[in-house]
């Protein structure tokens, strides 16, 4: 058996195509084994350390993905052209072919040989960025042997490597509270359109959900969390919640947002949210906490309702003195008529725990909770 030493000292080798992309980062192409990507590249999933630092980026293993694409392997002879993405560190090694170049050829890269150190789990010099499913099949199939194609780029900088995570899987079915909570650790790309606008939303999300002045502290359910008896909201919720409230030119968080091309007052919305909800809170005490199946305020079709009422609440009072007081005391109003915990909403005939996260249901209970608050105002 190898020493450690001498089993650092062993390299995958492969000829390779490089060219260089955005500010000079060097991008690989060849073709390897498909069983031995898993022996050169770590997968990084996403998780929380102690310090309650993201780490990662990849969601869990899909056994029954994973194993469909054993059985499309095993068949026998198989085409699979589709092209694994690594992310490498820069201790990998590129030397340049020697020898005469073809005349009019496309000076689009370079051919020569790449040297990839092998190592043991967790100290591996690549990472899967995409194809993880394929990957683990590739390790299980028949025919260890199989070409397969690799794309690669330098860098062992997490973010970067999660951008590129959020930015292949766009257009794939790839869940939506994955990329919630990944969008808050990125930072050095710009970001298309529809994902930017989720990136403020999540980064709050984050913040409600860590920060222990916060009325939502430890209550928000995150993917790379342990599940916790304490966590009973579920982000998206919160997010979608927040995001609304943003895009409505009427909105709450609406005055904080960019405006030409100026950053958006993430503090000023954060401590929106906190003062609004800390009354929430307040006015509800015996709903507060509480798992969506004896609470509906912290269903989601509840969060989302009572986004809609915090809208409402300070167009009415935004920059009044004692702010804090009036919202509260306009909670307080209405919490007598509110059936998050029993009861019945006979306005719009549902009993309280009959309340779904559909449309209709969130729109319905949204304008009911505004024409309480509107005759109750004082």
């Amino acid at each position: 058996m190898k020493d450690k030493k001498s089993a650092k000292s062993l390299n995958l080798q492969v000829r390779a195509l490089r060219t260089a992309q955005g500010n000079g980062v060097y991008v690989y192409a060849f073709f390897m084994p498909g069983a031995d990507i898993t022996q050169i590249a770590d997968i990084s999933r996403v998780e929380r350390d102690v310090s309650d630092t993201l780490k990662g980026f990849q969601r869990r293993e899909i056994k029954d993905h994973v194993k469909a694409i054993v059985q499309f392997l095993d068949q026998g002879s198989v085409l699979f052209p589709n092209a694994i993405t690594l992310a490498l560190s820069p201790e990998v090694k590129f030397s340049l072919s020697r020898g005469p170049v073809p005349k009019g050829l496309l000076k689009v890269s370079q051919a020569g040989t790449l040297s990839i150190p092998i190592r043991g789990e967790g100290e591996r010099v690549a990472w899967i960025v995409d194809g993880q499913q394929r990957s683990l099949a590739l390790a299980q199939a028949k025919n260890p042997k199989l070409p397969v194609p690799v794309v690669a780029f330098v860098s062992d900088d997490i973010q970067v490597q999660r951008e590129q995570f959020i930015l292949v899987n766009k257009a794939k079915p790839l869940p939506t509270r994955l990329i919630n909570e990944l969008l808050p650790e990125t930072g050095g790309i710009v970001l298309p359109r529809d994902l930017a606008v989720r990136k403020i939303p999540s980064e709050l999300c984050n913040l409600l959900h860590r920060d222990p002045h916060s009325p939502f502290y430890k209550l928000i359910k995150r993917l790379s969390d342990k599940e916790s008896e304490d966590a009973v909201i579920i982000d998206t919720a919160i997010v979608n919640m927040i995001r609304n409230s943003i895009s409505n030119p009427l909105g709450a968080l609406a005055p904080y947002r960019s405006a030409n091309a100026g950053p958006s007052d993430i503090q000023g919305m954060y401590k929106l949210l906190c003062e609004f909800w800390g009354a929430v809170k307040a006015a509800f005490p015996e709903a507060w906490g509480k798992p969506p199946t004896r609470s509906r305020l912290m269903h989601s079709a509840g969060i989302q309702a009572m986004g809609v009422l915090m809208d409402r609440i300070y167009a009415r009072h935004a920059g009044t003195a004692n702010e804090r007081k009036a919202v509260q005391a306009d909670l307080e109003r209405i919490a007598p008529e509110c059936c998050w915990t029993k009861g019945a909403w006979e306005e719009i005939n549902l009993n309280w725990n009959e309340v779904q996260n559909t449309t209709k249901h969130i729109k319905q209970l949204a304008a009911m909770l505004v024409r309480l608050h509107g005759t109750r105002a004082v």
